[in-house]
């Protein structure tokens, strides 16, 4: 498969291709590459769990976490629906 150009804001190119092949957004995998190049990989692993679960989070924190995200079709969706495309954002 051919490499695909992420662009120069990408600060670690091999772990951006690396997370678009097992299916990342192109912006959660420059997300997570660049916060890998600034500090270290396993690093980046054990800086979150600062939220809390989403299914802890009411519908109306979930919305606008969503909105925030720039999900669309937000305030149509269920609770089990916007954690999942929290998730998968």
């Amino acid at each position: 498969m051919p490499r695909r150009d992420p662009g120069p804001s990408v600060k670690d190119p091999e772990l951006y291709e690396k997370l678009r092949d097992e299916g990342s957004s192109k912006e959660k995998a420059a997300r997570i590459a660049n916060a890998a190049a600034g500090s270290s990989r396993t690093a980046v692993g054990r800086k979150g769990g600062k939220a809390g679960d989403y299914e802890d989070w009411t519908v109306e924190e979930l919305r606008k976490r969503a909105a925030e995200l720039g999900i669309s079709g937000r305030s149509g969706m269920r609770k089990k629906e916007l954690v999942t495309a929290l998730r998968s954002h």
